[in-house]
């Protein structure tokens, strides 16, 4: 029997699967209260926003998990948006999207440029100038080794390694009134234009698609989902989320990652026959 912990009715009213079991004393009945946690609307399309590193990999380096990536691309299979939402840039997130047989449209740099369409388009929502302005900043002011991390090039924010303290650095950001905010995706530190974040960025996304924000579903683990799972409807934490995260999931998983992915999208696979 699942024993994911299950949040609905009243925000303070939280059950876990044995519970529910105890209270109907059917198991069938059990799976039926599990899968209702979603709408039921049955014939709507449903978009889905879903994380990469963390969520649908296996480890640190990016390995993505085939058979969470499977499962994803058979809900695009049957008529549904599936769209990743990523702090990895929007080219990575949309060429997975390609190759992997999902939406061909893309969330990245935390929600500061989309990439769509079957001829390559760009939409920036942030600003990098502020972005290299703030580093300059924070680099000029804080006695620490700050230097940027390694990655695909980015059209609006600017990615750091994760070797100074963050609070020191943001309330350098404060103190200076920089247009910027700073975050952890828990693999590396992002300064993105304020007002920028995976959540402003998907509503962008649902905008494009021409799809209605009650019919999505977040799935996620880290800090920077945080803003995404609270404007998405409905959504699913893997077991490997932060605390922040986990207390505004739906659904909270006891598996890790794509595993997690797996078994959170078969609580709700009736949803979508």
């Amino acid at each position: 029997m699942l024993s994911c912990l299950v949040k609905f009715g009243p925000p303070n009213f939280i059950l876990n699967s044995f519970d529910l079991f105890r209270y109907s004393h059917n198991l069938s009945l059990t799976f039926q209260l599990l899968c209702c946690m979603i709408q039921k609307d049955l014939l709507e399309k449903k978009t889905f926003a879903v994380d990469i590193d963390g969520t649908i990999t296996l480890n640190g380096m990016g390995t993505i998990h085939l058979e969470a990536l499977s499962k994803l691309r058979s809900l695009k299979e049957a008529g549904h948006n599936v769209v990743l939402v990523t702090g990895r840039s929007s080219v990575e997130g949309y060429l997975l999207s390609v190759f992997g047989g999902l939406t061909h449209l893309a969330v990245g740099e935390n929600g500061g440029c989309i990439t769509y369409g079957d001829k390559i388009q760009h939409k920036l929502l942030g600003n990098k100038g502020e972005c290299i302005h703030a580093l300059a900043t924070i680099q000029a002011k804080l006695d620490a080794e700050i230097k940027e991390k390694p990655v695909l090039p980015r059209m609006t924010e600017v990615v750091l390694e994760r070797t100074f303290d963050i609070e020191q650095a943001q309330k350098i950001i404060d103190e200076n009134n920089l247009n910027v905010v700073l975050t952890d995706s828990g693999y590396a530190y992002h300064i993105n234009s304020k007002g920028v974040d995976k959540g402003s960025g998907f509503l962008e996304a649902i905008k494009m698609l021409d799809t209605n924000v009650n019919d999505t579903i977040a799935i996620g683990d880290s800090e920077t989902d945080v803003p995404l799972f609270k404007v998405v409807k409905n959504n699913i934490a893997v077991s490997n989320s932060t605390e922040n995260l986990k207390k505004l999931a739906k659904i909270i998983t006891t598996k890790k990652s794509g595993e997690g992915v797996l078994e959170g999208l078969d609580m709700i696979a009736s949803e979508f026959r």
